[in-house]
């Protein structure tokens, strides 16, 4: 049932008034549902016209009343008759003298709410998409900005090679960019239940079209051409559940690609390795207890709501797989919480990246301090590889540098200074039977050992950027 008002003293989700913006709550707005309601009886009104059915004072008639949303009415008569669709349709009729009595008429309530559930989709994901492009336009930015600022790259969590900051970035922005392909698909390809009937034979239309020259086909046509909305050719009393499925789908993975970006954040901004930060307002609280803290909370707020978007294509496949026979009502429920929560949720997870991307802070002095640290382990590869190429024994190389690597690493934990590596093996005979000392330490200026990542990353930029219609890449 609809109350008729609400505040903080009973529950609101959190999505009412925390998480997502205004122009996305007002898509799965009761009052915009509504609008679109009464949008698909008007185009189906005057699709009954052309066929002969109805007046043009009645089409006119619903016309004029259209956008006369009265909530508090329809949940008076909702609360009497318990059905909602039926309620607004005799909400509508009482504003409607001329045309109130062929609202509806010949529809079964899917042929309507269906249809516009999937003008609601469609709106969100021009929604979801726009917030996307920006979010890609940002990024991109800083992609081409950092294309060549070398830092430390990390796999398993432990000092690897080098890479550049840019190039880390463009990993992200290409998952995204696969996100926006996808979404833009789904988008796409939204299909309408259209105006089938009760279990979408169009048995109803056949009858009420009888001997007008009009076909339920025909019918069908003109209504979701004034919707601007293609229909699926087969359907039950429902479009097929799965398309929901595929939307949720899209939303999580790029909730999962969201996720990531604000996790590996997350592990950069902790101390130790403190090379990026998210931004920290001058006024804001980190901790309650301990006030020197600064907790990456909108990262943390990203993997929060894109772990809950995850969970949610489970509740649209289950729709989708139990969908008996014709259709059961068993997702009704669910839909209306799953849906626009899925929505609003990766809305505040754009809206969150986009900021943090703004003001990414990037600190120069601790991607110095990690490369110096961890920098001359990386250089082993290339040591290795111009010893072999001047005729050593690749597997006696291998294990010398091994070992030296693993004395200059217990020195680096221990705090004894500057990493002896370079000059344990720089002066090491039998390295120095192959090359001379300073061209072994010239191989430990990993600064550029980071290969062709800054074009790489440069030409992701423009592939984003070609992808939305931009221009090129400053």
């Amino acid at each position: 049932m609809i109350r008729d008002a609400f505040d903080h003293e009973t529950y609101l989700s959190p999505f009412t008034w925390r998480y997502g913006s205004e122009s996305m709550r007002r898509v799965w707005s009761e009052v915009h549902k509504r609008r679109l309601l009464r949008r698909v009886w008007v185009a189906l009104a005057a699709a009954q016209q052309e066929a002969g059915l109805v007046t043009a004072q009645q089409v006119e008639d619903l016309r004029a009343h259209q956008d006369e949303i009265d909530i508090d009415r329809a949940a008076e008569i909702e609360r009497e008759i318990r059905h909602d669709l039926m309620a607004e349709v005799r909400t509508y009729a009482e504003q409607c003298p001329v045309g109130g009595g062929i609202i509806h008429l010949g529809a079964t309530s899917m042929d309507i709410s269906d249809n516009v559930e999937v003008l609601r989709l469609r709106e969100a994901l021009d929604l979801v998409l726009s917030s996307l492009e920006g979010l890609l336009r940002v990024l991109s930015e800083a992609v081409v900005a950092h294309a060549d600022e070398v830092c430390m790259a990390f796999t398993h969590i432990q000092p690897a090679e080098p890479t550049t900051v840019g190039y880390r970035l463009a990993q992200y922005a290409q998952d995204l960019l696969m996100d926006y392909e996808a979404l833009s698909y789904v988008h796409q390809h939204l299909r309408g239940k259209g105006i089938k009937g009760a279990v979408g034979t169009s048995a109803s239309y056949a009858v009420l079209l009888e001997g007008t020259g009009t076909t339920p086909a025909m019918l069908e046509q003109r209504v979701m051409a004034q919707l601007g909305l293609p229909a699926f050719p087969v359907a039950t009393q429902v479009y097929p559940r799965k398309q929901d499925w595929m939307v949720l789908n899209a939303l999580a993975g790029l909730a999962g690609s969201l996720y990531k970006f604000a996790f590996d954040l997350r592990l950069l901004q902790s101390p130790p390795i403190g090379e990026w930060s998210e931004p920290f307002g001058e006024q804001q609280v980190g901790s309650s207890a301990m006030p020197f803290k600064r907790n990456p909370i909108r990262a943390e707020n990203i993997d929060s709501l894109a772990r809950y978007v995850a969970a949610l294509p489970r509740v649209a496949w289950d729709n989708a797989a139990h969908s008996l026979l014709e259709r059961t009502l068993d997702d009704s429920g669910n839909r209306r919480a799953v849906l626009p929560s899925a929505f609003l949720a990766v809305d505040e997870l754009l809206t969150t990246a986009q900021r943090i991307v703004e003001g990414l802070c990037i600190y120069p002095a601790a991607i110095e301090r990690n490369l110096s640290q961890y920098g001359d382990f990386a250089a082993t590869e290339r040591v290795l590889m111009a010893l072999v190429g001047a005729g050593a024994n690749r597997q006696e190389m291998h294990e010398l540098i091994r070992e030296y690597a693993m004395e200059a690493w217990q020195a680096v934990q221990a705090g004894q200074g500057e990493n002896p590596l370079p000059r344990l093996l720089s002066q090491d005979a039998r390295v120095r039977a192959y090359l001379p000392e300073k061209d072994v330490l010239d191989l430990f200026d990993v600064r550029t050992h980071v290969g062709d990542a800054p074009a790489r990353a440069r030409g992701l930029a423009q592939e984003v950027l070609s992808v939305l219609g931009d221009g090129e890449a400053s």
